[in-house]
């Protein structure tokens, strides 16, 4: 990727230097999963986010203290590969427990087993906070499998259990003005998804502009564009690895003008090509 310098913190004495481009970028790490053997290795997941250099990064599918991730804090361990001073990364579990094991719903960041999302800023964050994002009723059918797909690369129809969804909200200050970030992961369940992005949009309105929304939203294509009237900042194929059919990761500005179209990055795990976007300020 090409070389540049990251937005930095300075001296209090010395003035803040003005920031004129933010790399932005999503990734949902899928417990640092290797797609081809399916081992986490913690170093791969912490070169693959200095291979980003993003100034800020919003992760899904982050694991803290499981089983399947040799116990790690994958959000601590993205931060100090990132260079985040402590104040400046929130994780926001979305559940507690193991997923598709057991588990239990609820906000807080209480110590023990969690998966949820993350966002990291290179730039100091004035003010965090999150919004819960319900699941749907009742369980639902969906493709079950690798990559929905069962053996033989069938795809197979299994009740399936939905999990509870959370936005983090950051508020960044930057060329004297505030800028609001939003990190999220959507439901997988077709039309749900769209109901929680309408969710985001209605909560998010009193928030400070410009801000910007990057998320594996399980939405495809133009559509969450089209649903908030929020500009999409890159248009490519995200998911499946290693051959990406469709788009689900994403992000969205509201207030910021146009500039160069983003990217999708294979990093050589999870799922998931990462999206990495250089926003004009």
């Amino acid at each position: 990727m090409q070389e540049r310098k990251p937005a930095r913190r300075v001296s209090k004495r010395v003035a803040e230097p003005r920031v004129s481009t933010l790399r932005i970028a999503t990734f949902n790490v899928c417990s640092g999963r290797d797609p081809s053997t399916g081992t986490v290795d913690p170093d791969q997941l912490s070169e693959a986010v200095r291979a980003l250099d993003a100034d800020v990064l919003a992760l899904q599918e982050v694991d803290r203290d499981q089983r399947r991730s040799g116990r790690r804090d994958q959000g601590a361990d993205a931060a100090a590969a990132m260079g985040c001073e402590p104040g400046n990364w929130r994780f926001a579990p979305a559940l507690h427990g193991t997923p598709g094991e057991r588990w239990a719903t609820g906000p807080g960041d209480t110590a023990g087993p969690a998966y949820g999302v993350a966002l990291l800023s290179r730039l100091p964050v004035r003010e965090w906070s999150e919004i819960r994002l319900a699941p749907p009723p009742a369980s639902v059918r969906g493709l079950a499998g690798a990559n929905g797909a069962g053996p033989g690369g069938r795809s197979r129809l299994l009740l399936l259990e939905d999990e509870p969804r959370v936005a983090i909200v950051a508020v960044l200050e930057i060329n004297g003005r505030p800028l609001t970030l939003v990190g999220t992961h959507l439901s997988f369940v077709p039309g749900w998804n769209v109901r929680q992005l309408r969710q985001l949009h209605r909560e998010l309105k009193s928030c400070p502009r410009p801000l910007i929304l990057a998320g594996d939203l399980n939405i495809p294509g133009r559509l969450p564009g089209l649903i908030t009237g929020w500009q999409p900042r890159a248009r490519a194929h995200t998911f499946p690895v290693p051959y990406p059919r469709c788009q689900l990761d994403h992000v969205l500005t509201d207030g910021l003008s146009a500039g160069a179209p983003g990217r999708a990055v294979q990093l050589g795990l999870s799922d998931h090509q990462a999206l990495v976007v250089d926003v004009a300020l």
